[in-house]
């Protein structure tokens, strides 16, 4: 209880601090749907994925403690590493979702911390969801837990340069209708409800 009490202290923080001023001044960051975000039970964040910032951004925005699978790497990022693990991230080997990753994840939820997953499992270049990985579906059927379909607009195109100025892209955050978990644990059942949120997700992109 302690653990997770200095947890969301640490969270809280880093989100105010060092997040609010990115998401909000920098790249003037708006958020849609916030009432279709649960606000008593844990949940199953479900994103597309276009940038490294994608994680604290939309943690601060959805106003929710939530943990990312992260992949190793990003831990070794001077700054973003501390903000990611400060916000409650979990390293993810590059390609690989074993166990323990598993375990970590069911472990967050039945503590009442919901968990984000982009559902891509990696950062697309168009911005939107293309080939989505049935391991968020599979985690919701394990747990019993909602799904949040979670759309984050222009984050595959934050910063571009017009005559070698920088020019920040506005961030736009849809959130979507919970999806219920599957029926059972089938292939079958899996690719309905992943293909249901891959639709969602990219019908809020626009």
């Amino acid at each position: 209880m302690k653990n997770h009490t200095i947890q969301k202290l640490i969270y809280e923080l880093v989100s105010k601090l060092f997040v609010f001023p990115i998401y909000k001044l920098v790249f003037k960051g708006h958020l849609f749907g916030r009432d279709n975000i649960p606000q008593k039970d844990s949940f199953i964040m479900v994103s597309n994925h276009g940038s490294l910032l994608d994680p604290p951004l939309l943690g601060h925005a959805l106003g929710r403690n939530i943990s990312f699978m992260a992949k190793a790497e990003l831990f070794k990022i001077p700054f973003l590493g501390f903000i990611i693990k400060a916000c409650g991230a979990y390293p993810v080997k590059r390609g690989i979702v074993d166990k323990n990753t598993i375990k970590t994840a069911c472990k967050k939820l039945s503590n009442d911390n919901s968990i984000g997953i982009f559902i891509d499992g990696t950062r697309q270049k168009n911005g939107r969801v293309n080939k989505p990985k049935q391991g968020a579906a599979l985690l919701a059927f394990k747990n019993q837990k909602l799904l949040l379909p979670v759309a984050i607009v222009n984050s595959h195109r934050l910063i571009r340069f017009k005559f070698f100025i920088p020019m920040f892209s506005k961030i736009v955050i849809k959130v979507g209708k919970p999806v219920q978990p599957p029926q059972s644990s089938s292939r079958e059942d899996l690719n309905s409800v992943t293909m249901q949120l891959q639709d969602k997700i990219n019908n809020l992109i626009g």
